[in-house]
């Protein structure tokens, strides 16, 4: 598994590509208990990534729409 500079530069999209990969992984079994723990704790990392940029995006929608209503007004 290649592991990224930081998290924190990771695309939404990088991350949830990461975590795809990481849950075939996991479900496709084989892998040592020391080897799923550690993948198990990166879909972690890769999971708050993804909701990250999820709460941004509800944030901006939020405020866009916020101003169409007090726009309207």
């Amino acid at each position: 598994m290649t592991e990224p500079a930081g998290d924190e530069q990771l695309s939404y999209e990088q991350a949830r590509d990461e975590l795809v990969d990481v849950v075939r992984r996991l479900e496709a079994g084989g892998t040592s208990l020391e080897e799923s723990l550690a993948l198990w704790e990166r879909g972690e990392k890769l999971a708050q990534v993804c909701q990250g940029w999820l709460d941004g995006a509800r944030k901006r929608l939020d405020a866009a729409i916020a101003a169409t209503d007090a726009d309207d007004d």
